[in-house]
């Protein structure tokens, strides 16, 4: 028996709605637009705090606009869609002036996180409600073909319920300057892809118990306490999902051997599926895995494969589910009704790190939603 497996996103029948891009660094320049463009997207103009940047990024991609300001690009009546890439101290100002122009823009996919805090992203989420705003956020690990193909596979039924599930990150990232004036380290960078994935695949915790201490490579740069993040969620179910975030990996740039991976596995009552992925080998495009046993296909493993990589190839998704919610007139698969549950289970970690304590999500969310 041959197992079918679905991992790739579903898009819009109009591809030519204009989007507007504020912000010029790495993802929007080599993940955002690289995808738009392959997708066959719309994008007509870009902002950015840097100009000469914007206007570079721009001559790469045949973007036809730029602007000398993110204001002025919200001005102009062509565009439907603003796709936001800018760091998360920045995104509430942002944000609140893209809702004075709701006149003609009907859609912002938001990069993660969606600003500094649940409470910012709460503010974001009821302004774009009240301005009539479709919001999206680009949680992009949604679209990593092997989640995308493990959630195929939960959805099928191949797995059966599930069990237990893990994420094994031993990477080293390359971290943002606006990090070191953050604070942050891993936790609402890294870990909340991981964190948004365990939710898109098998729903919402009850509680979440955090450890952390800083990145010894990292703490000799700037002061943090979320390096090496360790949590485990707990579903009312029974079932139990747990991610080890190891962004030291150890001492590699001493002449240690590299053992650099992330690993995810998912065991349910009638399967087990297992995964890589791909992105620690970046700019090498190296695809996702996933194989998967089950019994109703017994005595082997299933290994589907694929061409598509992660960085640029799941940002397709995060702009197509924003383009289809806008078509077909519901909320985005990634909305920011949906994405408050995210960020509180990102700011229960640091809670619960700080505390040393398990987090209730039912109360965290019931006191501040």
């Amino acid at each position: 028996m041959t197992c079918e497996v679905s991992y790739l996103p579903r898009l819009p029948k109009n591809k030519n709605v204009a989007i507007g891009c504020i912000g010029s660094g790495f993802i929007m320049a080599d993940c955002h637009l690289v995808a738009y463009r392959k997708a066959g997207f719309n994008p007509v103009a870009i902002a950015s705090r840097n100009p000469d940047n914007a206007k570079a990024v721009a001559q790469r991609h045949g973007l036809a606009k730029t602007f000398a300001s993110y204001q002025e690009l919200l001005r102009d009546p062509e565009i439907e869609v603003v796709d936001i890439a800018v760091p998360p101290d920045v995104q509430l100002e942002v944000m609140r002036e893209v809702v004075k122009h709701n006149d003609h823009i009907r859609g912002v996919l938001a990069q993660k996180p969606m600003g500094m805090n649940f409470d910012e992203a709460k503010e974001i989420v009821e302004m774009c409600e009240q301005a009539g705003i479709a919001l999206a956020v680009n949680q992009n690990m949604r679209y990593d073909q092997s989640i995308r193909a493990c959630k195929d596979v939960l959805d099928r039924g191949y797995l059966g319920a599930p069990v237990f599930a893990s994420i094994d990150m031993r990477a080293i990232p390359h971290w943002m300057p606006w990090q070191q004036r953050l604070g942050w380290v891993t936790l609402r960078i890294m870990s909340i892809h991981h964190l948004d994935a365990f939710r898109y695949l098998f729903g919402d915790p009850i509680r979440v118990f955090a450890s952390t201490r800083p990145d010894p490579r990292t703490q000799e740069k700037f002061a943090h306490q979320d390096g090496i993040c360790l949590y485990i969620l707990e579903y009312e179910n029974g079932f139990r999902a747990a991610a080890w975030d190891d962004v030291w990996a150890g001492p590699t740039a001493d002449g240690v051997e590299n053992d650099i991976y992330i690993r995810w596995r998912v065991e349910g009552r009638d399967g087990v599926a297992r995964g890589t992925i791909g992105w620690p080998d970046y700019p090498r495009a190296t695809p996702s895995t996933i194989d998967f046993t089950t019994t109703a296909a017994p005595g082997h493993w299933h290994s589907p494969r694929w061409d598509e990589v992660w960085f640029p190839d799941a940002f397709v998704g995060t702009m197509a589910q924003l383009l289809c919610a806008l078509e077909e007139g519901h909320q985005p698969e990634i909305g920011g009704r949906d994405n408050l549950k995210t960020m509180a289970l990102v700011d229960a970690c640091y809670r619960s790190a700080h505390e040393h304590r398990a987090i209730e999500l039912s109360d965290y969310l019931g006191n501040r939603s």
